[in-house]
């Protein structure tokens, strides 16, 4: 299969000699949910407003649908964008601000307001048509930015960080819907976040950036079990960086003084998840440590350890079940079997 989108080595620096995209190579698949996921000047926001023409770059290609559209004005590309801020025409009804995509591209008023009906209706807005825009709820202005955005039926739809704006419960019921509706119209979604889990939930794959460029491409398991780079595992949800030390052809953990059988020479490094670290209160069962804290959050508790020189995380499902307090030694275990190993 051929990519709908195809970027291949866009650079982009600023006046001030900020150097926002560096040597950019990314394709996207036709009805692909991928995510551009990264901190806060990371790049990811300056890649997308380039896909969409409001930015050119310096140097490089943009290849859509077999087309060269580097340079094409934004109001040719054949893709439409969701901003963060919604941008609905304050003074028009829900189905005139849907309509006015279609009714600028020449299709006549009666055609445009049954595609801006079916709109509302694929977005679960059909009896909102009549009412203002101040009339609705943020979730519900989302939708009209959604529906507005696919009227025109695009193969690509970009979106930057269109639920940013949302309170946790709405915006974790947007995302399921979001990708509800991304497979049901089977069209291409570039979506740009910050957050972690809105990434890991919503994915087919995940662009990993940092500092203009990108350190990995993989779906949400494989950034999560195997980053690429200490920055990705860091990055993505918690994590603990344990030390490694080579001894008679083997890789151990220092830790511990287990043998680390995926590691290979180069491995400085070995990542290990929260979840693959357990508590005993047995000291048969692994490395005494010392809890400095613990934190509830209902589905899991966290607890933060230290053993020696180094400070640990543990998840643990559902409550505290040890009945663990503040300066408790306890005794750690790790599962290496789980480790990704790091070259640095």
């Amino acid at each position: 299969m051929k990519p709908l989108l195809s970027i291949q080595g866009i650079n982009k620096t600023y006046s001030n000699n900020y150097r926002a995209l560096r040597d950019i190579h990314l394709d996207v698949m036709p009805g692909e949910f991928l995510t551009l996921l990264g901190p806060s000047g990371c790049g990811k926001t300056t890649l997308l407003t380039t896909i969409a023409g409001f930015l050119h770059p310096d140097s490089g290609r943009i290849v859509y649908d077999a087309t060269d559209i580097t340079y094409l004005p934004a109001h040719r590309r054949q893709l439409n964008t969701v901003f963060q801020s919604y941008a609905l025409f304050p003074h028009m009804s829900i189905v005139k601000n849907v309509m006015y995509g279609p009714q600028r591209t020449g299709v006549p008023a009666a055609e445009a307001k049954q595609r801006a009906l079916e709109a509302l209706e694929l977005v679960g807005l059909e009896g909102f048509a009549e009412r203002m825009p101040s009339e609705l709820s943020g979730g519900q202005r989302q939708r009209v930015a959604l529906a507005r955005a696919i009227v025109n039926k695009p193969k690509l739809l970009l979106l930057d960080e269109p639920l940013s704006a949302l309170d946790l419960k709405l915006r974790k019921r947007m995302q399921m819907e979001l990708k509800a509706l991304q497979e049901k119209l089977a069209i291409s979604f570039i979506f740009v976040t910050h957050d972690q889990e809105e990434a890991l939930a919503m994915s087919d794959r995940i662009v990993v950036m940092n500092q203009g460029s990108i350190e990995q491409i993989g779906t949400g398991d494989e950034v999560y079990s195997q980053p690429a780079t200490r920055f990705v595992g860091e990055f993505i949800g918690d994590v603990n960086i344990f030390p490694v030390h080579h001894h008679d052809a083997q890789c151990w953990l220092t830790a511990t003084h287990q043998p680390v059988p995926q590691a290979n020479a180069q491995t400085q490094l070995l990542l290990v998840r929260p979840e693959d670290v357990s508590i005993s209160l047995d000291s048969k069962d692994g490395v005494a440590a010392q809890v400095n804290e613990i934190v509830n959050l209902g589905s899991h508790s966290m607890f933060f350890l230290r053993a020696g020189e180094l400070e640990v995380t543990v998840r643990s499902m559902g409550a505290n079940t040890l009945h663990l307090q503040s300066g408790q030694t306890v005794f750690i275990q790790i599962n290496v079997s789980k480790a990704c190993p790091l070259e640095g």
